[in-house]
Parts: C-alpha cells; sequence; structure tokens
C-alpha cells in the first residue's frame, strides 16, 4: 500500500484485503428497503456451491483476510454453513442476516464455524414500525430470538438499523433495544438509492438536517457500552479504496452499495485480481473528487464520500456526495434524481 497522497490523495493498494460477499437474493422477508430486489431474478441465476467455493480460495490465495457476508439473507442458502465454513477456515468472516430463522442449534453451529460476528438488521424500536417495514409479522420477535441465541452462544452482535422516515423517531428507543438485547454496537446506515428502496424513495428519504438531528439526539443518550457506528460528516469515506463486492451472480461490484451502477467483471470467467484493476474502479479509488470535505478526508484518509450517492444524486463518479454536510451544498436528498441503472 502506498502512502496517502501518492495517488490521488488516498491510500493506494495493490489488492484489497476485505471483500464483502453478496451470498444471495434470497430472503423470507419482503423489505420496503430491500437493496438486493430480492426476488426480482430466479435463485438458479446464482452461483451454485462449487463455484462459491472456488471463488474463496481464490480471494484467500489473493490476501484477502476479512470476508463480510451478507443478502438477501444469506442463512436462505441450504448451503449457507457449509460456505461459511470454508470462509471461516481461511479468513476472519462475519454474517449480516435478519436473524430470523435463528434459533438455539443454528446459533450453536455458527459460533461453532467461529463466525466473528453477526450483524442483525432491525427497522424498528417496535413491532408495528419493524414487520411493517419488512412486511412479514412477527419478524421482530423472532430477530430479537436470534440475538438472545447467538449471545448465548457467545457470538458478538451489532445492531443494524436503516435510517429512514418511518423508523426515524425510534432511533434512541432502537439503541436501548440493542442493548437491552446484548449487542455491543449500534450501526446506523443511511438509505441507499438502490433496489426497493430506490423505487420508495420519497416515502423513505429523509432530509439531511433531519438525519443529523436524529443522529446528534442519539449520540446524546446512547446506552453505556453500545459503541456507535456511523458514516455521516465527519466519518464520510470512500471506500473503493480498500473494499470488494461480489453479487450473488458472481459480478465484481466494489461495493454492494454500487450493484445498480457497476460490473467490473464476470467472475466464473474473469479472475478476480484482473476486476481490482478495471479502469472505473481505479478511478474511484483514487479519489478525485470535486469540493472533498477536509473533516472527513482527514478521519477516513479518502476524498469524496461515497461514490454510490454520489452517482445517484449527481451523475457524475467526480461528484461529492451529499450526505456530507460540507459537501452537500443544497442537495434535497428526499428527491432522487431520475436516473437510468
Amino acid at each position: 500500500m502506498s502512502t496517502p497522497g501518492e495517488v490521488g490523495g488516498t491510500p493506494w493498494m495493490a489488492r484489497p484485503m476485505k471483500l464483502t460477499l453478496c451470498l444471495t437474493a434470497r430472503c423470507p422477508l419482503d423489505c420496503r428497503a430491500c437493496y438486493a430486489d430480492c426476488g426480482a431474478r430466479p435463485a438458479a441465476d446464482e452461483l451454485d456451491t462449487a463455484t462459491w467455493l472456488r471463488l474463496i480460495d481464490e480471494l484467500a490465495a489473493n490476501g484477502v483476510i476479512n470476508m463480510f457476508v451478507e443478502g438477501g439473507e444469506p442463512l436462505a442458502r441450504d448451503d449457507a454453513e457449509a460456505i461459511l465454513a470454508h470462509a471461516t477456515a481461511r479468513m476472519f468472516t462475519t454474517l449480516r442476516t435478519h436473524a430470523v430463522t435463528i434459533d438455539d442449534a443454528t446459533a450453536a453451529r455458527l459460533a461453532g464455524l467461529g463466525i466473528g460476528r453477526v450483524y442483525v438488521d432491525l427497522m424498528g424500536a417496535t413491532a408495528a414500525t419493524h414487520d411493517a417495514m419488512v412486511g412479514v409479522p412477527g419478524s421482530l420477535d423472532a430477530a430479537l430470538a436470534g440475538i438472545a441465541a447467538l449471545r448465548r452462544h457467545g457470538v458478538p452482535v451489532s445492531v443494524l438499523v436503516i435510517l429512514c422516515r418511518p423508523n426515524v423517531a425510534e432511533l434512541p428507543a432502537l439503541a436501548r433495544l440493542a442493548a437491552a438485547a446484548g449487542a455491543d454496537e449500534f450501526g446506523v446506515l443511511r438509505l441507499y438509492p438502490l433496489g426497493r428502496a430506490r423505487r420508495a424513495w420519497s416515502a423513505l428519504a429523509l432530509a439531511l438536517d433531519e438525519q443529523m438531528a436524529a443522529l446528534a439526539e442519539l449520540a446524546a443518550d446512547l446506552p453505556a457500552g453500545l459503541r456507535l457506528m456511523q458514516s455521516w460528516h465527519p466519518n464520510d469515506a470512500n471506500c473503493c479504496w480498500q473494499n470488494a463486492a461480489i453479487d450473488p451472480y458472481g459480478h465484481a461490484i466494489g461495493c454492494p452499495y454500487l450493484r445498480d451502477y457497476v460490473d467490473y467483471g464476470d467472475l466464473r470467467t474473469t479472475p478476480w485480481l484482473e476486476t481490482w484493476n478495471h479502469p472505473l474502479y481505479r478511478r474511484l479509488r483514487a479519489g478525485a473528487v470535486d469540493g472533498h470535505c477536509r473533516d472527513c478526508a482527514s478521519s477516513q484518509l479518502t476524498r469524496g464520500g461515497c461514490r454510490s450517492t454520489a452517482y445517484a444524486f449527481h451523475g457524475r463518479w467526480d461528484a461529492p456526495d451529499p450526505f456530507c454536510v460540507t459537501m452537500n451544498k443544497g442537495t434535497d436528498l428526499r428527491v432522487l434524481p431520475d436516473r437510468p441503472v
């Protein structure tokens, strides 16, 4: 890796050490903010077990030491635990799940596999809000039962929430619920213009000042022992410099939040490291962004913030990320431009 400033003012890696494996677009839920647009393509289009295992071997051989597995719902695949076992034997592996199908036996197996941490999505502090957001009654209770099972078996848990209009008023209560459930980290995620969330944007999106006010209220009364993870100012990073991702169909997409906008190559036929050097991928990693935020650049060692939201709102890869208060420049985040994807 080069030092900051050698390439566009950002760190530069010859190859990434961390990767998100988007295992599937299958899911038992029907989330309003589903980025993967679960169910839109036949499950038969997804990579089979043997191909995933081969790719994990290829990733490990090329220096990947940290894998984040998400979906859809990864555990909706019958081979999920076999794939997770293959990954945990080769690299530090974490899992993102809705947890609604995790019972005590499943939690014990995940602990036995050596899963380093499980990230559980909760979309509200009440059943009325969460269940409405995920489209299945009883989901909040099932997810909390899943978290309890994971904690009984010693698996660290982070609770995640996608901040949006239906749940913004419940953010402090959800942090308290996460702490009471045994989570040690609470991740507040921005709403990304992807999949179903893009189509429901006007009903889900908040103005930037509403988002910042909610984060400030949360930070002022965060439960003791609960870490807060958030990617707004001054923590808005251009993650492309260190991240890689593979979608359920075997395409290199750089980051799950770029899934609707880029395709760096089909990994069924293209070596993975070759996709890392795709011209657009290299351009995004360079951090050549107009009007970047100095505070975010200082804390994150990258320029310009998230490339997904920058492109979605401005139609340019060198545009600043409007989710940062410094780079927003009057952009109304409640109004998403109608751009082809």
